[in-house]
């Protein structure tokens, strides 16, 4: 299955932007990516377009459209909102060029428009119709499909102008292969379906112009594709249908309403109203204003201009009386319901996704649309066909954090002390207030200053620097705490942890006294050992000497006895 319109992988910042802006909730979030329902989605675009991640990715025709114009007869048929996009007023610049690519000719849906037109007029006449809802656009087409079936008798049994031109083409043509190209994401689709053989968007054509070095020149001889004054096209434009009428049957009130919101207020009223002719465009200016047009944001006006001014052209140089369509086309087509497949859930399944963020009652039902969805109970819907995370409800993990990050900074062995870019205190823990001797509620209400030395606080806000493990004495409590400041430069403030080593401090100042009086202590004795020594030695020294002269003595009068009885024998 083709994916015609898909996110690309993107850094989503839990936006939901285009959930947000999403007509019919085709948006599912899963791993905090966006992703697209295809069973739901009605290919408007709206999501690409409001996407700050710039994510659109239109499944691209290049390739296959230029492998078909090789060597093939194909026809293109383009769609007339190319006036306001590629800033021309005359279709044959858009005919040549077209041709420099590889297409055999081209032309204006705007004749299908033609023809599609003159049905809606027969149908208003035939009196069947308790009103009429246009058939022009296939994202409403699609959107009533889907989510308005008591609408579906409404909405006429009509080709679009790009199934009509096609058939007309066919008819004209049978060897011939048709792409259709437009601003239309939806047309993508609608032309897949319907037999076409290709189909680009106004940004994939300018993206081969590009690469082929085309300019759309202005040719000096100017001709209309059809030779036909073509008030079918106007339909580019909000009442542009209506404007494209020969005549307006009697009985009907006629009127256009472009944007998805406005369609969606018309299709859940349609039922309050009787004679309408309903002209419905998804895209807010309607064609002009497609998701791949060219035209820059907030030209819408300008481009609007562009096309009146391409008709009124047409209409003030005149043509031939008819327009060249074969009989016998039928125009005719059925639009059946389809169904999203989606599952309902049960009031209680319902509660019980609402009380898992905290909704156990209407009270507690926010509506406030943060994540997406209109009202919580449509999120829970969402979260029980497994579309959403139940994370998705800003205000209960807003809730769920703050509580977390309270209950951290209140638990935390440490004080705490977060300060804003005035240097006043905007939280601090128990542990922190208590080293000031202030309470919490006090302290918030405090310059940082005020209670301490600040110049690591200036650093952080002042010059981005964070300090580590200084040690700050706290005057008032007579206390020592070991700080670390850290600058959190994205919100232009900073917090501090302040560890209390006051008893470390204490016991490390008695530390060095004892080591200082074990020092001193030592020193005396080793000084009383030497003197012990010197006098020991000193006694030592006598007696040796005495000992020595007694043993001499002895010595030698042993001797003398030795002598003696020598000259007795």
């Amino acid at each position: 299955m083709i994916n015609f319109l898909e996110f690309k992988p993107a850094k989503c910042k839990d936006c939901y932007k285009c959930l947000k802006h999403c007509p019919v909730g085709a948006i599912e979030v899963i791993n905090h990516q966006a992703q697209i329902i295809s069973q739901r989605c009605i290919l408007c675009g709206t999501c690409t377009l409001v996407c700050p991640q710039n994510a659109k990715k239109v499944h691209n025709s290049i390739d296959e459209v230029l492998e078909l114009l090789n060597g093939q007869e194909v026809i293109a048929s383009v769609a007339p909102s190319f006036a306001s996009s590629f800033n021309i007023e005359d279709f044959s610049i858009m005919n040549n060029a077209l041709k420099e690519i590889g297409f055999t000719s081209s032309e204006e849906t705007a004749i299908g428009a033609y023809a599609v037109s003159r049905e809606y007029e027969k149908m208003l006449e035939s009196g069947k119709f308790k009103n009429l809802i246009s058939s022009a656009c296939p994202a409403v087409n699609k959107m009533i499909q889907l989510y308005y079936h008591d609408a579906l008798k409404y909405l006429a049994p009509c080709d679009s102008p790009m199934v009509a031109h096609y058939k007309i083409i066919k008819a004209k043509h049978p060897n011939a292969n048709v792409v259709f190209i437009g601003p239309c994401i939806a047309k993508k689709k609608e032309a897949y379906e319907n037999g076409l053989d290709g189909s680009l968007t106004f940004e994939e054509l300018d993206q081969i112009f590009k690469s082929k070095n085309i300019m759309l020149k202005d040719e000096k001889s100017k001709t209309n594709s059809t030779g036909f004054v073509n008030k079918a096209k106007f339909y580019p434009i909000s009442r542009g249908i209506i404007k494209s009428f020969d005549y307006f049957v009697k009985g009907y009130e006629y009127i256009a309403s472009d944007g998805n919101e406005n369609c969606r207020e018309v299709l859940e009223n349609i039922k309050d109203v009787e004679g309408v002719f309903i002209e419905l465009n998804s895209c807010e200016h309607a064609c002009i204003n497609g998701p791949c047009s060219l035209i820059k944001k907030g030209s819408a006006v300008k481009a609007n201009c562009s096309i009146r001014r391409y008709v009124n052209k047409d209409l003030r140089n005149g043509g031939s009386d008819k327009l060249d369509i074969p009989e016998n086309i039928d125009f005719s087509h059925t639009y059946s319901p389809i169904d999203p497949m989606d599952r309902t859930p049960s009031e209680e399944e319902i509660r019980q996704i609402l009380a898992r963020t905290g909704k156990f009652s209407k009270d507690d039902e926010l509506n406030c649309g943060a994540c997406g969805y209109d009202t919580c109970r449509k999120k829970a819907w969402a979260v029980a066909n497994g579309y959403a995370d139940i994370e998705m409800c800003v205000p209960y993990m807003r809730k769920k954090a703050e509580s977390m990050s309270y209950e951290i900074i209140q638990n935390m062995p440490n004080g705490i002390i977060v300060i804003d870019s005035n240097y006043k205190i905007k939280e601090i823990n128990s542990n922190a207030s208590s080293l000031f001797l202030v309470s919490p509620n006090e302290a918030k209400n405090m310059y940082v200053y005020e209670l301490m030395d600040s110049s690591a606080f200036i650093d952080a806000l002042e010059k981005k620097k964070n300090t580590y493990h200084k040690k700050v004495n706290l005057l008032k409590t007579h206390s020592v705490v070991e700080m670390t400041v850290v600058a959190l430069k994205e919100e232009n403030s900073a917090f501090a942890v302040l560890k209390d080593i006051t008893e470390k401090e204490k016991s490390k100042e008695e530390f060095n006294k004892l080591r200082l009086n074990t020092i001193n202590t030592t020193d005396e004795v080793i000084k009383k050992q030497m003197r012990v020594a010197q006098e020991i030695a000193s006694v030592l020294g006598e007696t040796v000497a005495e000992t020595k002269v007694a043993i001499l003595n002895l010595k030698k009068s042993l001797e003398n006895e030795d002598k003696k009885e020598e000259g007795n024998d």
